[in-house]
């Protein structure tokens, strides 16, 4: 079963959340069409990054889309991973050229040193002219050594962008995307630091350091193999965690044909007009779930007719 499983660590000031999604990454994957699904390096990296991004979503509590978004230079171009506030989740891929057996995130994206990786905040209810917010991190260290895993991209996004300390542990596979978050809390505030105020900044570090030493622990067997109860049992048995009750993240798609027909309307009547006259319709497949959209020539007059023009959504397949 799908769920996300959100813990403290009582006295301290130490978060985690470790998801696991087993029949809803099931349903993103079986959504590619025959022939066109992700060789198997970049699957499981695409699901690292999926669980990456339910976690961050969860993490915030942000009433809007949580985007994660690497921009390659390597045979694959673009991965994302959007997360809604209820947490249905989406992601897909571009690949422009062949995938190695067994290739890491520096030979799908990072070839040359120009990958990028961004974090995108996209309120549901924006103010009039509010953008959406993005960070936007190389695929390297302070060293500019490349960094191996999408892990540790987000590690080092958390510490330079946030100044949070924050552990990652993905993996997946073609049956399961799961992931371990543990995350240091500032220490100003209350909450699960109530009447542990007098100690030192040295102390509570070093419980972070600890627990965050005990995550790295988990190997990647463990995690897709586990479930969550003898996850968190093994790895923080002499710990005193206060669980919470379990959310379950799903798959959806957030694409309309309204949105696509806000897409076709940015074209331009010219350009829809060519189409047509080559194909007899304008189609159009959504990358995230894989369900087309036919417009005949009727429904583009239609769609060019002034009064019609509707503007819902972005006007992407976003």
């Amino acid at each position: 079963m799908t769920e996300l499983h959100k813990f403290l660590f009582e006295g301290l000031p130490v978060r985690g959340m470790l998801v696991r999604l087993t029949d809803a990454w099931q349903e993103l994957l079986a959504r590619r069409e025959p022939g066109a699904e992700h060789p198997p390096a970049l699957r499981d990296l695409l699901g690292e990054m999926t669980a990456a991004a339910v976690l961050m979503q969860a993490n915030i509590k942000f009433n809007g889309a949580v985007v994660l978004q690497v921009f390659g230079d390597g045979p694959v171009k673009l991965t994302v991973a959007e997360v809604q506030p209820d947490l249905s989740f989406r992601a897909t891929a571009k690949r422009v050229g062949e995938v190695p057996d067994g290739a890491g995130l520096e030979a799908l994206l990072n070839v040359h040193g120009q990958g990028r990786c961004a974090i995108t905040l996209d309120p549901k209810d924006k103010f009039p002219g509010q953008q959406p917010y993005q960070g936007v991190v190389p695929l390297h260290g302070d060293q500019r050594e490349p960094l191996q895993k999408i892990s540790e991209v987000l590690e080092h996004y958390m510490l330079q962008s946030e100044q949070l300390d924050t552990k990652f542990v993905l993996a997946a596979n073609g049956e399961i995307a799961a992931g371990l978050l543990i995350q240091r809390l500032p220490v100003e505030g209350e909450g699960n630091l109530e009447g542990r105020r007098n100690e030192d900044d040295i102390g509570l570090s070093d419980a972070y350091n600890r627990i965050s030493i005990l995550a790295s622990t988990l190997t990647s067997e463990e995690l897709l193999t586990l479930d969550a109860n003898t996850i968190l049992r093994r790895l923080f048995w002499e710990e005193d965690v206060r669980r919470f009750e379990p959310q379950h993240p799903r798959f959806a798609c957030t694409c309309s044909r309204d949105r696509v027909s806000n897409m076709l309307r940015g074209l331009g009547r010219e350009e829809a007009d060519e189409i047509l006259a080559e194909a007899g319709q304008v189609e159009v497949g959504c990358e995230f779930c894989g369900k087309h959209y036919r417009f005949d020539p009727v429904d583009v007059g239609q769609m060019f007719t002034p009064g019609n023009e509707r503007q819902e959504g972005s006007g992407t397949l976003q």
